[in-house]
């Protein structure tokens, strides 16, 4: 066939259909196979013609092609071909493809002339489809192979033979099969090659990976009593092995093996035993360790500062990180991306948005480009705390710098949109990120479909989950559980029942979320009775379900019952989570019920779980916000005797607390208090205070006629302005916002207006709050033109008014027409 086919097709139409290889000639002196008796190929190179057989192969339609081959036929095509490597390669794979079963003596043969040519990736991939492929898929077994391999390299062929056991031994090891990899790596003594070292840094490497310390240490001790010389990485690799057991002492003594051993350390085994102890917690140790080798000069480089940054991170102290880092760049070094997205996520998983967005502006003004991967935890972190709008805001600022945006950080930009309520938007910019070629998950479908659940737009909540079905993707207990959330909020108890039967039929059983969703989302859309009756008729109620059932009174403001549930479960020796409890401590603040929510206080203090920060941080917070300020005292002096130091986050709940209650001289006392303790204010911090002090202001100049007063407490709120801006803190648009707002509504335009310009001079973007605020004092005092200026400079910025936005110009509106009416 072959033949018959070389015969018919013209030497210039040959060479035409070889444009994937490269010809060139070259002496005759491969054998002649009977492929090639044919008289009419005599007239091409022994390698070209080996080529024209593999080229018709591959371009045969003809599966029988592969029928007519047998081993010893290949085998000898490919001995011919070895000065063409890559057309070997497609020649054998598309051999394979089309059915054709090579043997032992094929596959030596392909191997030999890819470790002639040191084509190691190549190498990797065929030993791993060997290694892949089912037993019943091969005729030989991998040892085998291994021998005949041994033997066809003779001893002038050592190198090829060394480059083919090192790649079979890093192929076993990625694949996890360490027993045969450790095999492979002692059968190189018996066939007088020695073990290659990279082959046995990657093996021991990946042990130490996948947590076989004990048998990389034995492989190392082995190793090294056959003669072999450990290099600087592996010595590196042990380090990093004896870390991982909490062995620092052998760690330490590597240093003193390699000090032995001539072998100079770089900066690797030095990184390797600082993130050893950053593994453990002991990033405070290591931070000593990097400074003491510092002062003695080894070499330290970025990825040792950033391995104690990463630690300090994970420990939670980011000031510590936020040092290191400077430390770095004081001495030479270059912080880069890595270094500080560590700090970012730092912060942001801890909710301080302000830092992280500091963080982030000082590597941008140092050159250092950002990604999605720094943005997206800043992104999260906005929604979090509800900014949803500033989230909103930096993705499109991203976009339009070109920055490429992953299917995570688009995930994030639909959630902000669905939590505003700007379904349209959401969808559109799922469509954007289709049209970029990212392929939407499960993930992205259950974001839309929550958010237009949480909205009431049930049939298009559907519509996407039947759409997310057509594309393949199959629903899990997730999207179910938003479904029937979704359909429970909006009343639809019949709905939902049908929703768990389609669950079922999936294989998918109801779970304590899926029950609790449907209790509080009952609660939610103001079902409260069908709620307590669907909760009634669960045959099997968890903890969980009770504590569902206590949010969702809290959620429908019935915390009354709430209390009184768990009053009933804590008498039959029931005590439901500590996150349900203190819902309900918040709950019941906000109804008025401070006593109750104090006893329920005091009985999670005799629980044995013990009293926390965030126990009296959540009882503080919900009696400000009730405006009871003595038992938020009591509360926050019952904290610190028990030892428990309030954060920053605390005193600023206590001072905006006492600011609004207008108790200006408690709240000052306060700050003294907090800066006495060495906690320094932060810019929300400043904002409480000067908000609250505006206020003051306010209700003096309006209600009391206090003139002496009044000057007193500007005097005071500037001052906090200079000393705020004396500590390098810099007002963001939430400060500036509220000030705006209080000048406004003080009746002072021209502060007010002065302070927009200044925020906009330092290169802060006005929100809609921030133009609402501003738009309510001029619409005030019945000052349309300005209004006009300030709607047309929002549109010209892309910023959409919100309902309030739109209630605020309508009331200016209607005084303008009755201010006209009077004159």
């Amino acid at each position: 066939m072959l033949v018959s086919t070389i015969r018919s097709v013209s030497h210039k139409k040959l060479f035409k259909n070889l444009q994937f290889v490269r010809l060139q000639s070259v002496p005759s002196h491969a054998h002649f196979t009977p492929y090639f008796s044919d008289s009419g190929s005599e007239d091409l190179s022994p390698d070209s013609r080996n080529n024209v057989i593999a080229t018709n192969f591959s371009n045969s339609s003809n599966d029988k092609s592969s029928s007519e081959l047998n081993s010893s036929g290949v085998v000898e095509i490919l001995k011919n071909m070895q000065r063409e490597p890559i057309s070997a390669l497609i020649f054998f794979n598309q051999l394979k493809e089309k059915g054709f079963q090579h043997d032992i003596q094929s596959y030596v043969a392909i191997i030999k002339i890819l470790c002639l040519w040191g084509l190691d990736r190549k190498l990797d991939s065929l030993f791993k489809g060997i290694i892949n492929s089912k037993k019943d898929h091969r005729c030989f077994e991998v040892s085998e192979l291994l021998e005949a391999i041994a033997e066809e390299l003779k001893d002038d062929e050592q190198s090829s033979l060394v480059r083919a056991f090192d790649t079979l031994i890093k192929s076993y090891a990625t694949f996890g099969m360490f027993d045969e990899a450790i095999d492979t790596l002692f059968e190189t003594k018996r066939h007088r090659v020695g073990p290659c070292l990279l082959s046995c840094n990657f093996l021991i490497n990946r042990l130490v990976g996948h947590g076989k310390v004990d048998t990389a240490v034995a492989i190392y001790k082995q190793l090294k009593t056959i003669g072999l010389s450990p290099n600087v990485y592996t010595y590196g690799i042990m380090i990093k092995a004896y870390c991982r057991k909490q062995n620092f002492e052998e760690a330490a003594e590597m240093f003193l093996e390699m000090d032995e051993a001539g072998v100079v350390p770089n900066a690797y085994p030095y990184t390797a035993y600082l993130e050893g102890l950053c593994m453990h917690g002991m990033s405070d140790l290591a931070c000593e360790v990097l400074q003491t080798w510092k002062a003695k000069n080894v070499p330290i480089d970025a990825y040792a500062y950033g391995a104690v940054i990463q630690g300090f991170v994970s420990e939670k102290k980011l000031d510590n990180a936020k040092n290191v880092l400077l430390d770095m760049e004081e001495h030479g070094q270059v912080p880069n991306g890595d270094h500080y997205r560590a700090l970012v996520q730092g912060y942001c998983d801890s909710g301080e948005i302000n830092k992280a967005l500091e963080i982030h502006n000082e590597m941008k003004a140092k050159g250092i480009r950002s990604d999605c991967w720094i943005l997206t935890p800043i992104l999260q972190c906005l929604c979090q705390t509800g900014m949803h709008y500033e989230a909103i805001s930096q993705f499109r600022n991203f976009q339009k710098l070109g920055m490429f945006l992953d299917k995570v950080t688009y995930n994030v930009g639909i959630d902000a949109l669905c939590k505003m309520g700007k379904l349209d938007e959401a969808m559109r910019l799922f469509d954007e990120m289709k049209c970029k070629k990212l392929i939407p998950d499960v993930v992205h479908y259950t974001t839309l479909i929550s958010g237009y659940c949480l909205h009431g737009n049930i049939l298009d909540a559907f519509n996407l989950f039947e759409e997310m079905n057509e594309n393949g993707l199959k629903a899990d207990a997730i999207v179910y559980n938003v479904l029937a959330g979704g359909l429970s909020r909006n009343g639809l108890l019949d709905k939902v029942f049908f929703l768990l039967d389609a669950m079922k039929c999936q294989g998918l059983a109801p779970s304590t979320v899926t029950h609790n969703m449907i209790i509080e989302g009952l609660c939610l859309g103001g079902k409260v009775k069908e709620a307590e009756k669907y909760f009634t008729n669960l045959q099997e109620k968890s903890i969980e379900n009770y504590a569902s059932m206590v949010n969702g009174y809290c959620e429908s403001s019935n915390a009354t019952d709430g209390y009184k549930l768990f009053r009933r479960l804590f008498n039959q020796g029931i005590l439901i989570n500590r996150s349900s409890c203190l819902k309900l401590i918040s709950g019941l603040c906000l109804e008025g019920e401070n006593d109750r929510a104090i006893k329920l206080f005091e009985i999670l203090l005799s629980s044995g779980d013990g009293p926390s920060k965030k126990m009296y941080g959540k009882l503080i917070s919900a009696l400000c916000r009730a405006g009871d300020m003595k038992r938020a005292r009591w509360a926050y002096d019952h904290m610190v005797n028990k030892g428990l130091s309030p954060d920053i986050i605390t005193y600023t709940i206590m001072l905006n607390g006492y600011c609004h209650v207008n108790c200006l001289r408690e709240a000052l006392d306060l700050f003294s208090d907090m800066k006495k303790r060495g906690i320094g204010p932060d810019i929300i911090t400043y904002t409480v205070l000067l908000d609250g002090l505006c206020k003051v202001s306010m209700k003096r100049a309006r209600f009391q006629n206090d003139a002496e007063g009044n000057k007193k407490v500007k005097q005071v709120a500037s001052a906090f302005w200079c000393e705020m801006k004396e500590m390098e803190l810099k007002p963001d648009v939430i400060c500036y916002t509220a000030l705006i707002d209080s000048h406004c509504k003080s009746d002072n335009l021209q502060d007010a207006s002065s302070l927009f310009d200044e925020m906009i001079e330092h290169g802060l973007l006005p929100d809609t709050v921030t133009y609402t605020a501003l738009l309510s004092g001029y619409c005030k005092h019945g000052d349309m033109d300005k209004v006009d200026t300030l709607v047309n400079e929002m549109e010209s910025k892309g910023i959409q008014p919100d309902s309030r936005t739109m209630s605020t110009i309508d009331r200016g509106i209607a005084r303008a027409k009755k201010m006209q009416f009077r004159h």
